[in-house]
């Protein structure tokens, strides 16, 4: 009966291979699924302004500007 042939040291056997490229492909999938932190940044833009006193809620934002840019004739 005949020994199976080592490889040398130092080379990568297939298994190995697959194994890492698994592990990689699986920590990437849940590091994509964990949910991220807000920053700080985003937390303070998040916060809604205070209603105004008198009424009139209607503000002249960028966004506004833009849709009546789009729909002059």
């Amino acid at each position: 009966m005949q020994a199976t042939p080592r490889p040398e040291p130092g080379t990568l056997q297939r298994r190995a291979l697959f194994a890492g490229a698994s592990t990689v492909g699986v920590l990437a999938a849940v590091a994509a699924l964990l949910p991220s932190t807000p920053t700080q940044e985003e937390q303070t833009q998040a916060a809604p302004k205070a209603p105004p006193e008198r009424g009139g809620g209607y503000a002249l934002t960028d966004h506004v500007k833009q849709y009546y840019q789009t729909t002059r004739v």
